[in-house]
């Protein structure tokens, strides 16, 4: 099983115009037709206990400036994956993601089938909105890059 850091070829205008950061990895795992929620859930539904503890720190920090501790609030009352609202649905591509003051951001996890195998992709799209948002988002980014490949690793288990 190998994670790699790609380039984030999406139509970032679509998901999160103006977006300032954008990354993305790819894992192939041994499971032809998997379809994008499928992936999602795997990724994003279980937390490893160190990722859930690196989320109550966010948590606990972030919350005396305001900044939202989930995705789960009255203008998002959709589905959700984890924390993370479902913007966008098909069987190929699930976009989650939600907007705070200090910067809005995409998840996009895509599939492809090949032969008898499926390409997982996970694209993050970020558009910061301040200085808070600039500085949480070079804080994060190390952390970051070690959650998606960690989360991608949950697919190829699962599989």
């Amino acid at each position: 099983m190998t994670i790699s850091e790609i380039t984030a070829d999406v139509d970032r205008d679509r998901w999160l115009a103006g977006a300032d950061f954008a990354d993305a990895f790819r894992i192939t795992v041994d499971r032809p037709g998997l379809n994008a929620r499928t992936a999602a859930e795997h990724m994003l539904g279980h937390s490893p206990w160190w990722m859930a503890a690196l989320l109550n720190l966010r948590n606990g920090l972030v919350r005396p400036f305001g900044l939202k501790t989930s995705g789960a609030d009255a203008r998002h009352p959709g589905p959700m994956i984890g924390i993370f609202p479902v913007i966008s649905e098909t069987p190929r591509q699930l976009v989650l993601g939600f907007d705070d003051k200090h910067l809005d951001f995409r998840v996009l996890v895509d599939v492809a089938t090949i032969g008898a195998t499926s390409q997982v992709t996970a694209t993050t799209l970020v558009q910061t909105h301040n200085a808070l948002g600039r500085i949480y988002l070079a804080v994060i980014t190390p952390f970051h890059r070690l959650v998606v490949q960690a989360t991608l690793r949950q697919v190829a288990v699962a599989t």
